[in-house]
């Protein structure tokens, strides 16, 4: 399945400087407001160990991992929703990620210029969220004028669709965003089909900067808290510049800075996880491969990862984890032992099971 992630922020936080370690793509990041004009696309691999391991159990030819596509776009700035910078542009591009990295400087550096002169977290991330909400309460102002009409002619569709809308635009006039709402099943698949930025879900990147001055962490940390957000520290520059390194190279890099855990790998899990998906796994001589899925997949539905003819073909799935798979030795010795099972259309596949799928 195809993810995509759109990595927002002021201009001159770090933006591209992170897409880069992300994918080790070349992208533009000079020191100056509106570098980035048009959205770059990286796909980045999902780190994760457990498919290599079963890949050297396997011995397999090819290891393929799952991924997710970054989309780096250019810097927000204050009165974007009313077309400031190339606000509009921009807000439409993140109309298209399915969640927002959103990145916060969280360090002093007098050669780096930032937009407000000196970087403030948490003042910085209400620029941003506010310009989020105003460009969905325009979004939600146009509809609701072409749904008056139909709702006072009595049409129960528009007048469902005008009342969840009214709701949702009070929520954003306190300042909170759509996501924040407790939605029914059919209110969410209304809201989803209006394409609502704060709808989105956000994970907050807090770049900080080996040998700069950084900045005291406690009150944007408390902040994300408040309103319900994910964060991870990364260090973007840092990692750029070990994004060509092989990975013996970087953990004597790392060291070297006393930076043991690698932000960009966790970023990549975290925006994995707040997603909502989930890996399985199939291995062989020819191929062992990470396959995305909806957390909460039914196996024939798990299966159209692979090919959509899957679902309708579906007979029967034999699932084993992959750590039993391992510990047993081989496929045969995990059956003897029991951990292998078969299972039926109704089975819910877990994160790290390994399925070999009849059809």
């Amino acid at each position: 399945m195809s993810l995509s992630l759109g990595i927002v922020g002021l201009p001159n936080v770090g933006k591209s400087t992170l897409f880069n370690a992300l994918t080790k793509k070349a992208v533009p990041a000079e020191n100056y407001p509106f570098c980035t004009i048009d959205p770059s696309v990286g796909i980045v691999p999902v780190p994760d160990d457990r498919l290599w391991q079963l890949s050297e159990f396997s011995k397999s030819a090819k290891t393929i991992p799952a991924v997710i596509e970054f989309v780096d776009i250019a810097g927000l700035v204050k009165g974007a929703a009313q077309g400031e910078g190339l606000g509009n542009k921009f807000l439409a591009n993140i109309r298209e990620v399915d969640a927002i990295v959103e990145v916060v400087r969280i360090f002093f550096d007098p050669n780096i210029i930032h937009v407000h002169d000196l970087p403030d977290p948490v003042r910085d991330i209400e620029i941003i969220n506010l310009e989020l909400i105003l460009a969905d309460m325009e979004t939600l102002s146009k509809r609701l004028v072409n749904l008056e009409k139909d709702a006072k002619r009595g049409n129960k569709e528009a007048t469902f669709e005008k009342e969840l809308l009214e709701k949702v635009f009070k929520v954003l006039e306190e300042g909170k965003f759509s996501n924040s709402l407790a939605l029914t099943d059919e209110e969410s698949v209304v809201l989803k089909s209006m394409h609502l930025l704060t709808n989105k879900p956000i994970i907050y990147a807090l770049n900080q900067k080996s040998g700069a001055e950084n900045i005291d962490t406690t009150p944007v940390i408390e902040y994300i808290n408040s309103i319900g957000g994910k964060f991870v520290f990364i260090d973007a520059s840092l990692e750029q510049d070990m994004s060509s390194l092989g990975e013996d190279e970087k953990k004597e890099y790392r060291e070297g800075f006393g930076m043991m855990d690698g932000g960009v790998d966790k970023l990549i899990k975290e925006s994995y996880e707040l997603l909502g998906l989930a890996t399985y796994f199939t291995t062989g001589e020819d191929e062992t491969r990470a396959w995305t899925i909806k957390k909460g997949s039914t196996a024939p539905v798990a299966g159209t990862a692979i090919h959509n003819d899957f679902k309708d073909k579906f007979i029967r799935a034999e699932i084993v984890f992959w750590q039993d798979l391992l510990s047993a030795g081989s496929y045969a010795k995990a059956r003897e032992a029991g951990l292998t099972r078969t299972e039926g259309k109704e089975y819910i596949v877990k994160d790290g099971d390994v399925v070999e799928f009849k059809i």
